[in-house]
């Protein structure tokens, strides 16, 4: 796989994450300069 079709992957798969999350964290995590995850963290507000 490029570089450059890793580098859309991770803008696809961020976006997505980004669209479900209301309230919490997203963690990318590198390792030797490469994005080898993402973790995604969310928060339920209870009223």
């Amino acid at each position: 796989m490029s570089k450059e079709h890793e580098v859309d992957d991770f803008y696809v798969k961020l976006k997505e994450l980004l669209n479900d999350l209301n309230f919490g964290t997203i963690t990318i995590v590198v390792q030797d300069g490469k994005v080898i995850q993402l973790e995604k963290s969310e928060k339920v507000r209870l009223k």
